[in-house]
This record gives C-alpha cells, structure tokens and sequence, in this order.
C-alpha cells in the first residue's frame, strides 16, 4: 500500500475516475434505452443488477489484465489478415453493437411499440440484464485497456472502477428518464451506437480509427442536440403560455379532423389529425361551435338592427296587432318612436290581450329591458340570458343606440347552425356541386363549417358575415357582378359574386369552388 503516500497515485486515481465516468457515459446511455423495454416495476432492479454484473465483470477482467496485455498476439490468420484474441473480441463486440442498433434504430424511425390488446408487450427481465452485460462486456475493452496503461497498482484501478460504477448508478435512473422523455436523444444515441460499433469492427481488422474523431463527432452531435432541445423547450413555455382552454379547443379539433386556424405547427411525436370520415360534419360543427363559441363577438350572434321586430307605442293599435300576428317571436322590444327609445320588452300574447281590451298596450305590464354593451364576452352573454328567463336582451354600442338583439336561440345557432322560422328562407343554400347561395347577412363561422375551409373569420377585423367580409375585401360598395377570390394554401379556392344589393347592403352572394388545375393538363400545354 505504498502508493497512497504517492502523490502521483491519488492523481492517476482521480484522473482515472473521471476517465472511467466518461467512457461509461455511453453504457449509460444504452442501458436507459435497454431498461425502457421493460415494465416499470422492474425497470430499477434491471438497472442494479445489470450495472452490479458489469461492476463484477470489470474487476474480473482488472484482475485478469496480464491475459488481456498477451490478447495482442495473433492467433488466427484469414485473407491476409492476422486476428489476435482482442481483435476477435472488437470484431464480435462491434457485430452485436451493429446488430442491436440497426434494430432498435429501424423500430423507432417505424414508430414501432409492441402492443397487445391494448397493453404493452415488455421484454423478459434477464434477457434484458443479459444485453446490459453484453454491453457493458463490450464497453468495458476500452475503461479496462485504459486503466491498465495509465496506472501501474491493481489497487488504484480497481478503486477507480468502482468509484465510477457508484457515480454511474446514482447517476442513471434520471439520466434513463431523461432519455426516454426526449425520443430525438435516443435515436441520435443509437448513431453513435452504430459508429461505436463501426469503429470497433474497423479496429478488430487492425484499421485503427483515431478516438478524439469519435468523440468529436459526438460532441458536435450533442451540442447540436442540446440546441435543438433548448429551442423546444423554449416553444413549450411559448405554448403554454397560450390559455388552456384555447389549447384543448385546438386538440379536440385535430381529433375530429379540422385542420385550427392559428396555432403552432405539431411537433414531431404528436398524433396527426383524424380522418375526416371518422365524424359526421354535424358532429363536427358542433362539437366546433362549442369550442369557438368563447372566440366569437356578439356581432356574430346577434339579430342587426335592420332585422330586428320591434313594437311602436305610437303606432295604429290595428297595424300593431296585424304585426304581432304575423311575426312568429314570443317576445318583442316595444319603444317610442324609434328602436332606441325603448320602454320595456312585453310578451306576444299580453301585448294582443292588452290591443284587445284595452285598445292600446299598458306599459305596466312591460318587462324591463336587459340592455348590455356590444364589447361584452359571449360567455358573459350567456350568463346574462339565463338571468333574463327567456326574454330578449337588446345590444347597445358606445353612443347608446340600439344595434341588435340576442335571444338563446341565437346561440343555439351559433353553435348547432341555422334554426329558419317557418316563414324564413335559410341563410345559407347548397345548390351543389360546389355553388351556395348565401344572404349577405349569414354568419362567417357557419359559413366556414359549410364550406369546410377557414380563413373567412378575421379576429382582428369588427365584421361577422360575409357582407362584412367583402366590403374589407372590395374597399367600397360593390354593385352587383363584382367578383373576388378567397385564397387558400397559395391557390384560389372559392370566388364570391354579388347577386344582389339592396340600397346600401349586399342582399346576395354566389359562391363557387374554384377546382384546383390538373398537373397533367397543365404539362401536356406547356408541351
């Protein structure tokens, strides 16, 4: 034990440490890809037991080192070529290193998991611990070569070697988990397997590959990889900076297959949207409508003040009660001269008792009227229509003047699509083949759902119908024959006519798919 008085032996110990660290940081590696193949229950006992074994096997060949020195001495010749004992070993090591990672390697590029009635096939605990010897066999050539011509005392290695198998152990259960959270690490860990295996092979038939090309390769490799995990890290605090409510909206819309309108790019790993045949386009509007309801503003929702039926105190009690009549509502604003001088909101049948009996409508009998601000929330709406127990509630902008009206059938619609009334022609009408017929006034979010594209919403714009989206588009009042196209993916894909203007406002719109050129067609011109 003369050495621990040497001071050069304690530096030969450290530095063989940390050399013995660093060519066991690749067994690691390997042995976290290993271990994920078995349940989780096992997974730590494998990693003891297995590093435990290779532990018992690295003293074995320390003691050993006197052999290991003479396997330099040929003792097989083929083809010009003279193999010595630790030449066949490299050969071998680098055929099972090659082997095993093509496999695992063509298995994770396939997306391949092993399963079986829904549950996941594990590997057998010692066939695992078995490959985790194998490895560490192979791996333990180079830290037993290594300790063997840096230091002259058996002592020193074999403290060395188990110093470093106590810091590899503690070390691997995170290292494994960071392994196994991050995929692009294991795969670029099988490349370096398969140029580990390479070099071995090359080695073995006596064409020596200089060690600081591989680790430089490697290093390189890391530090690109660590760059590329920093930017992902950096996209997922990004997203998560996002509401989650927006998130999960974007998910269930993948699943049903519709494509979000905004959002980040998927990431590599996360599943692709649904085929579309897998929901019917009711259960996708709906289940969308929902999901977007939050998004929208109460300009799309809403009844607009040209639209609305409102009851005039001022008028002839006759023409009043002809009005009620005819109009299919429950409900009416009743105001004084004008919709913005409202008095209260009466019921259909208390305003005909009230023209009936009395001759005129008591204002007694009104309801107070529920006015809110056009800025307000939709969810926020909706909390004041159940507040309201079914009556109207009337929509006010910043001067106070009334610019519509919102019932809960209005966001019914906006979630399950259009309810016309009896005496109403639908907003929106499928001619086929491609062609709607569309009243100026319909909403862009079911005209979208109709349609199956996106782009016509514009949050950042105040317009809700398609009226609204072609005076942006035109930049003035259109006469009837104007005509422009909606651009998708770089192409156009539907054009929009006026059919019709009534005064100041576009009544009618035709809409046409645009169909996509023909790549033959376009060839056979250009020839």
């Amino acid at each position: 034990m003369e050495w621990l008085l040497d001071p050069s032996a304690w530096v030969g110990l450290l530095t063989l440490i940390v050399l013995e660290i660093v060519l066991g940081i690749d067994n690691l590696v390997f042995i976290a890809i290993l271990v994920d193949k078995l349940p989780p229950k096992q997974r730590d006992r494998a990693r003891v037991l297995g590093l435990g074994l290779a532990l018992a096997m690295r003293l074995l060949l320390l003691t050993l080192m006197s052999w290991l020195v003479k396997l330099t001495d040929p003792i097989l010749s083929f083809g010009g070529f003279a193999f010595s004992g630790r030449d066949l070993i490299l050969i071998g090591g680098g055929f099972f290193l090659l082997t095993k990672g093509t496999f695992e390697l063509h298995d994770r590029v396939e997306g391949r998991t092993a399963h079986a009635s829904g549950s996941r096939l594990h590997a057998g605990f010692w066939v695992i611990v078995t490959q985790i010897v194998i490895l560490d066999a192979v791996f333990s050539i180079d830290s037993v070569i290594t300790a063997v011509g840096m230091v002259d005392h058996l002592a020193i290695m074999m403290i060395a070697v188990i110093v470093a198998m106590a810091i590899m152990l503690v070390a691997s259960k995170p290292l494994t988990q960071f392994v196994n959270a991050h995929q692009t690490v294991v795969i670029l860990c099988l490349g370096f397997l398969l140029m580990i295996g390479f070099s071995l092979l090359a080695e073995g038939f006596s064409f020596a590959v200089p060690k600081g090309y591989l680790y430089a390769a490697i290093a390189f490799s890391v530090l690109v990889e660590s760059l590329n995990q920093l930017a992902r890290r950096n996209i997922r605090r990004v997203e998560s900076r996002r509401p989650m409510r927006e998130r999960t909206a974007e998910a269930v819309l993948l699943l049903l297959g519709r494509r979000p309108i905004a959002g980040p790019e998927l990431e590599p790993g996360l599943s692709e949207p649904m085929p579309i045949e897998a929901f019917g386009d009711e259960e996708r509007n709906m289940v969308s409508g929902v999901l977007t309801l939050s998004d929208r503003n109460v300009h799309s929702v809403m009844t607009p003040r040209t639209d609305v039926s409102w009851i005039n105190l001022e008028a002839d009690p006759a023409e009043l009660r002809e009005q009620i009549t005819k109009e299919p509502h429950s409900f009416f604003p009743v105001c004084r001269g004008s919709l913005d001088e409202v008095v209260g909101v009466g019921r259909a049948k208390e305003l005909i008792t009230d023209l009936l009996v009395h001759g005129s409508i008591r204002e007694t009998r009104l309801r107070e009227p529920i006015i809110v601000h056009e800025s307000i929330e939709i969810l926020q709406l909706m909390d004041t229509l159940k507040r309201s127990r079914g009556l109207l509630v009337l929509v006010a902008d910043e001067f106070g003047s009334i610019v519509g009206v919102v019932t809960p059938i209005d966001i019914f619609e906006a979630i399950a699509g259009e309810f016309p009334d009896e005496d109403e022609i639908p907003d929106i009408i499928d001619q086929g083949s491609g062609r709607w017929r569309v009243d100026g006034a319909a909403d862009l979010h079911h005209l979208e759902q109709i349609m199956h594209t996106d782009g016509l919403v514009d949050d950042d714009e105040e317009y809700a119908t398609i009226a609204g989206y072609l005076l942006e588009r035109f930049g003035r009042l259109p006469v009837v024959g104007d005509s422009c196209e909606h651009v998708r993916g770089g192409l156009p894909a539907f054009r929009f006519t006026v059919l019709e203007m009534d005064g100041r406002r576009i009544a009618t719109v035709q809409i046409a798919r645009i169909e996509p050129p023909d790549p033959d067609t376009e060839i056979e011109t250009v020839g």
